[in-house]
């Protein structure tokens, strides 16, 4: 069967500044900078970000790597501690405006639509430790003041924003599992958090309209991995333990995203336990009337959930998983290098929860993708690797995400998670993503297979 995607659909690849440029004329550190510097044995193979895959200096090469296997589009992000010098006064530093400029330009050179990301996890330590981060209202304006710093240097040209990459890990990373620094257990810190990232887009976007970005052709979105949240059976324990964590996991930003308001039934849960946010009247209307133009989504695997069968441990305090324990489906397939589920249909029920319950707003896939680990040894004769457990995943996905669009659901585009092997927080490069391999010890890249296969499917707008 052939499969073909909309007209102008976009075939491309993401990474981020912080994943793929390297620390190189970068003075002021991100939380992962800092946390490397003091603590490098907690990083895989003691790898930190200062070379990461050398896209300061090999961007215009990089950039033409991608536009030979057929990209058309490629998001990445600008580092808030690149581009800004003095974070109250949003005074830049001209290397960091010189070089997003540069990259920009080399993507339009290239016929290649740039997509820009303003936040990737990647949140300045200062303001960590002078506000305790997204802890603080204060920073949530500081960002809209780098956000606004971004559009007035770079809208003319860019016309594809998103102001924060994957909020929920922010909470599950820095504030209730310890993958982030500073690695803290404190759910009542994380709802905080949720609010204030929630407010600090809503501010961008304000910025982004209160220019008239949008009136010269500009949307602006946010990207959020939304992980299906699939009860272990229809039991009504299941399903509510189940509605919970899509709640919590997923709604908590998709709903202020698009519709400028929180789940009620997740406010009041969170009233209940004594654990709400605190905000204002004033704060909720920029929430409410700052909503996206698109939505980016990020989809990797399902999540499976189950009413508790074990007591919850109370001993660090509130968290989300009081209503909740994972369940472990026997019989799925899984990536056994990442230790994640398979299941290609959940992009399908993306879809269709898109189509139905999110006004059907436009959207694309805007991460996807398998990190494998030792894939060097796949390599052929000629030194390409072939990966082609990648090209069924992607094939997979995309029959699946055909079929959701075929039924109406409004996508645009799917992007692989990423053109090149990068960088990636304290995994390092144990697991490898991309198209394009790259060799840590001299920096070359070489085409994999997938890419070649994605060349294909490009040029043909399906496969």
């Amino acid at each position: 069967m052939k499969y073909t995607f909309p007209n102008n659909f976009w075939w491309g690849a993401a990474t981020s500044g912080p994943q793929s440029e390297g620390r190189f004329n970068k003075v002021n550190k991100n939380i992962f900078d800092y946390w490397f510097d003091n603590e490098p044995e907690k990083f895989h193979n003691g790898i930190g970000p200062n070379v990461a895959s050398n896209f300061y200096h090999s961007y215009k090469e990089d950039i033409a790597m991608m536009k030979s296997i057929g990209l058309n589009s490629f998001r990445t992000s600008i580092q808030w501690t690149r581009l800004i010098k003095d974070f109250e006064t949003c005074e830049v530093y001209e290397d960091g405006v010189n070089f997003y400029n540069s990259v920009i330009n080399e993507c339009i050179k290239n016929d290649i639509i740039p997509v820009i990301n303003l936040n990737h996890f990647d949140l300045p330590i200062e303001l960590y430790e002078k506000y305790n981060g997204w802890e603080s209202k204060h920073v949530t304006d500081l960002f809209a003041k780098f956000a606004k710093k971004a559009f007035e240097l770079f809208s003319d040209r860019v016309k594809y924003w998103a102001t924060f990459n994957e909020p929920i890990v922010v909470l599950e990373g820095q504030y209730l599992y310890k993958h982030h620094y500073p690695q803290i257990v404190d759910g009542k810190k994380a709802v905080q958090a949720a609010y204030n990232l929630n407010l600090a887009s809503a501010k961008a976007i304000r910025e982004f309209r209160n220019m008239g970005c949008n009136k010269e052709g500009g949307k602006i979105s946010i990207i959020l991995n939304l992980t299906p949240s699939y009860p272990r059976s229809n039991s009504n324990e299941d399903l509510r333990a189940a509605s919970i964590r899509d709640m919590f996991f997923n709604r908590i930003f998709l709903d202020p995203a698009v519709y400028g308001k929180f789940p009620e039934e997740l406010v009041e849960l969170l009233k209940n336990d004594g654990v709400i946010w605190e905000s204002t009247e004033e704060e909720d209307r920029i929430i409410n009337e700052n909503t996206v133009d698109f939505l980016g989504v990020n989809y990797y695997q399902p999540s499976r959930a189950k009413a508790r069968e074990e007591a919850f441990d109370e001993s660090n305090g509130w968290m989300p998983d009081k209503y909740f324990e994972f369940y472990d489906m026997p019989g799925k397939k899984i990536n056994t290098h990442r230790g994640w589920e398979i299941y290609p249909k959940a992009i399908y029920d993306i879809s269709k929860n898109i189509k139905e319950n999110y006004n059907n707003i436009p959207w694309y896939i805007s991460e996807n993708g398998m990190g494998v680990e030792g894939e060097e040894g796949f390599k052929n004769s000629e030194g390409i690797i072939e990966d082609n457990y990648r090209i069924e995943f992607i094939m997979d996905h995309l029959v699946w995400l055909h079929k959701g669009i075929e039924e109406g659901s409004n996508c645009f585009g799917y992007h692989l998670w990423t053109p090149i092997d990068c960088w990636s927080w304290n995994n390092s490069y144990k697991n490898r993503y991309g198209f394009i391999s790259l060799n840590l010890d001299d920096q070359s890249k070489i085409i994999k297979k997938s890419g070649y296969w994605f060349k294909i499917v490009s040029d043909n707008n399906g496969f």
